[in-house]
């Protein structure tokens, strides 16, 4: 039994590694993709996180002022922002 490696034998078997190396490359590119996204979701989550508590703290602090006497400008802030955390509460 001999083998015999022809040029047109050598071709395929390139051909064969080429399409092997870029199903490879497109695995890893999706495994990637899916990965920033994922990281990308936990910050969105982070940030989302942290402008409710300054959202929070910020209606207190109006209120502080409301309690002290602070009138227009202030009472507007603390109805936009009671309006808007209740539109978000139940559009979540």
């Amino acid at each position: 039994m001999s083998v015999t490696i022809t040029p047109n034998t050598i071709i395929s078997f390139a051909a064969f590694l080429a399409a092997i190396g870029a199903l490879i490359a497109i695995y890893n590119r999706g495994y990637d993709f899916v990965k920033r996204q994922k990281e990308q979701d936990r910050i969105i989550q982070d940030i989302q996180s942290e402008q409710a508590i300054l959202t929070y703290g910020v209606l207190a602090c109006l209120k502080g002022l409301a309690e002290q006497g602070a009138d227009g400008p202030v009472h507007e802030a603390i109805t936009k922002i009671e309006k808007h955390l209740n539109e978000k509460a139940h559009n979540t």
